[in-house]
């Protein structure tokens, strides 16, 4: 061999080793990659596995309190078209009386009950746990509790009276802290059951307005947090669903008082019908999602505010996981939107308050 072939050969040698050491990182990624995509495709494949079963409404016992209007009498619409029989909780005798005569009209048999109970959840417990015994012993125990009972105030922080922030914490928490340890109980010696907590988008993001309000909407998700990890080994699975702005008597109420920031901003995503509301939560509740939101601005604070809360499916986990960064940065461009308003206000209203001193 002269040393011209045995030159070449050299360097084809040298060529051939130090492209492996080239394409090494590149197989090393398709290896992972590989495994991740193996990995997701079994996730899928188990997830089913590990969501809790879906509870059949059909001859449940469902109890929905603030039932007489808005969601909470959509919600029970939409549970006694499955066949479940429906305890209306709520103070207005009437208006309960009226609901009832709505929520008859959608019986599939013969054999579904209405029942009104007209009571203060927020106001005494031992009345509270009066009246749920009362209903179980009429319609058995209780398969599905939706605490819906709210009340909504808007104004500015310094300008509401203090008890405004102890009434909202009353009404919008505690008045689901005591129907749901009513229940509670019965649930676990079972070993089945759901709870529903209606909170608000308000209690995922704090808003101008909002100051009494958004708090007592942001325990509750505490609230269930915490009775998820405890009730969970018992086959009781916790909901907890963030509607937005809907059309209600209560959001025609709080229109009355809110401010020009706070309309503003609740004007960039619009309002929604109570009965589709209501669907996707019954939905959500049926299958035992731990989270329930509504249209894709929910969709992105429910996996924005995340955090710690519990998943009741991987792929629900892994959508958050991909979709985590996307969304914070669409998140920045909302809140700068909404400091934009709050200024543009805050500067109308001074040039207001100079041009009228002027006069």
């Amino acid at each position: 061999m002269s040393s011209e072939e045995a030159l070449s050969s050299t360097i084809t040698d040298w060529l051939f080793i130090n492209s492996w050491w080239l394409l090494l990182p590149f197989i090393m990624l398709l290896v992972v990659a590989a495994f991740i995509v193996a990995f997701v495709l079994l996730l899928y494949m188990i997830s089913p596995l590990i969501s809790p079963k879906p509870l059949k409404l059909n001859g449940a016992h469902v109890v929905v309190t603030g039932g007489s209007s808005g969601i909470g009498k959509c919600i029970a619409i939409e549970c006694y078209r499955q066949g479940a029989f429906i305890t209306l909780v709520a103070r207005d005798e009437a208006k309960l009386l009226q609901a009832k005569k709505e929520l008859e009209k959608y019986a599939i048999n013969d054999k579904q009950v209405v029942l009104c109970i007209s009571v203060d959840v927020s106001s005494d417990y031992s009345q509270v746990e009066s009246v749920i015994k009362q209903a179980q012993e009429k319609l058995g125990p209780v398969d599905m509790l939706v605490n819906c009972a709210g009340t909504s105030f808007s104004g500015k922080f310094e300008e509401m009276e203090v008890d405004r922030f102890k009434r909202m914490m009353e009404v919008n928490y505690l008045g689901s802290v005591y129907p749901t340890r009513a229940v509670i109980t019965t649930m676990k010696e079972r070993r089945m059951g759901r709870i529903m907590f209606v909170s608000s988008q308000a209690g995922q993001i704090g808003l101008f307005g909002y100051t009494a309000y958004s708090p007592s909407k942001f325990a509750l998700r505490g609230l269930a947090e915490s009775l998820q990890m405890e009730m969970k080994p018992y086959n009781i699975y916790v909901t907890v669903a963030y509607p937005p702005d809907t059309d209600t008597p209560g959001l025609a109420e709080e229109n009355k008082t809110k401010p020009l920031e706070t309309k503003l901003i609740s004007e960039t995503s619009g309002v929604c019908q109570p009965d589709q509301v209501a669907k996707i939560i019954v939905r959500d509740a049926v299958q035992g999602n731990f989270n329930s939101s509504v249209g894709p601005d929910g969709y992105m604070l429910s996996a924005l505010t995340c955090g710690m809360s519990p998943v009741t499916s991987i792929t629900e986990g892994l959508q958050q996981i991909v979709t985590m960064g996307l969304f914070r940065t669409i998140a920045l461009f909302y809140l700068g939107s909404f400091d934009s308003i709050v200024r543009r206000c805050m500067i109308q209203r001074e040039q207001s308050k100079a041009a009228d001193k002027r006069e």
